[in-house]
């Protein structure tokens, strides 16, 4: 794509790193805000340094948070009893959007990938482990995308909370293999949260 200006092409080449964003969409973005007035795009770019420099995530769940721990986990009206083992925070997003459950999350932040170099110590494995010794846990909820990774890492987490006096089900399989939480539909995923099924069980499926 031919620029007239080195400063649009720059803007064009920031806005086409952001995932499923190419050039021709970053360039419209770019035209959009280069139209707009200098307060709204000042207004714009601050949003994103202070959440870039403010953010925290919370120090229970790993959940993005304003504060040192979120909302979820200081609600009085969550049942502490569950947790909800989820990829990331858009994953607790959705399901939090089916108002189908009312538990805690463990935000793994990512998934196991051996392909990817991503294994169980980049994730925070060990610190869900330390929540179910440290806390009366009694249901684990394995709530992760049907693909070969998300498999995977909920057998290995199996094998490390196996020996815990706890339940450990998995998401009802309305949602079809190789399909990712987030972009499951409300009633799908809802429907899957309540219909949940034991870990074990999910294995002969």
């Amino acid at each position: 794509m031919n620029f007239s200006s080195k400063l649009l092409e720059n803007a064009v080449n920031e806005f086409g790193k952001l995932p499923g964003i190419g050039q021709k969409t970053a360039l419209r973005l770019v035209l959009h805000l280069l139209n707009q007035e200098d307060a709204a795009v000042e207004r714009f770019s601050d949003s994103f340094i202070q959440l870039k420099k403010n953010i925290k995530f919370c120090k229970n769940c790993h959940h993005i948070s304003d504060h040192e721990i979120c909302e979820i986990c200081t609600s009085p009206k969550r049942d502490r009893s569950l947790i909800c083992v989820v990829e990331d925070s858009r994953d607790v997003m959705a399901i939090e959007n089916t108002q189908q459950y009312n538990g805690l999350y463990h935000v793994l932040n990512g998934l196991i990938s051996p392909i990817d170099g991503i294994g169980p110590s980049d994730l925070t494995v060990d610190l869900l482990v330390n929540r179910v010794k440290e806390t009366e846990v009694a249901e684990i909820i394995f709530a992760l995308s049907a693909t070969m990774e998300g498999d995977t890492t909920i057998f290995y987490l199996h094998k490390r909370l196996n020996d815990k006096p706890l339940k450990i089900t998995t998401l009802a399989r309305g949602i079809a293999f190789g399909g990712e939480i987030e972009y499951a539909d409300e009633l799908t995923l809802g429907r899957s949260i309540a219909t949940r099924v034991p870990y074990e069980t999910s294995l002969s499926r």
